[in-house]
């Protein structure tokens, strides 16, 4: 194994990324992934090369902002559920801040995998290799996914 900020360095944009797309808030996702990264350092020993480092990591960040979320709604703060200023992507394609909203409360309704494969590809920028990955599937079945996503999501906002 090498150096621990080998890893780091190499790996914390990726875990970022994933986590931005989780969370579509910066600050978030900033605080999460260094949370993760602290996690792994601790853990590194546990890692048993079943998998690639990147789906271990991203498989530790996930759960990390799950409890991140858990934790906001014990503390009753919530999180901030108003995406539109987040998402400069959506903002270009669709200048319209109606049409935004609307299709991030299409995209919050969609069945698993689809909003997550979904989510990943758009927000978090990850590759269909990686997507494939994360869920142990093939980055044919991560293209497929996304693809009826974007197709269902096309059709609702028709």
């Amino acid at each position: 194994m090498t150096d621990f900020s080998d890893i780091y360095t190499e790996y914390f944009s990726v875990v970022y990324k994933y986590v931005l797309s989780l969370s579509r808030n910066e600050a978030i996702a900033e605080e999460v992934t260094q949370e993760t990264f602290f996690k792994a350092m601790r853990h590194i020993d546990q890692f048993n090369g079943t998998c690639r480092l990147y789906v271990w990591l991203c498989q530790i960040a996930k759960n990390t902002y799950f409890s991140f979320c858990q934790k906001q709604k014990h503390t009753a703060t919530g999180i901030d559920t108003d995406f539109s200023d987040t998402t400069l992507d959506l903002e270009t394609r669709y200048l319209d801040k109606d049409a935004a909203q609307r299709l991030h409360v299409l995209l919050h309704n969609l069945n698993e995998p689809y909003k997550e494969v979904f989510t990943l590809r758009v927000f978090g920028e990850l590759p269909f290799l990686q997507i494939g990955e994360l869920f142990q599937k093939t980055d044919s079945w991560a293209r497929l996914i996304f693809y009826r996503a974007k197709k269902q999501l096309q059709e609702a906002m028709k």
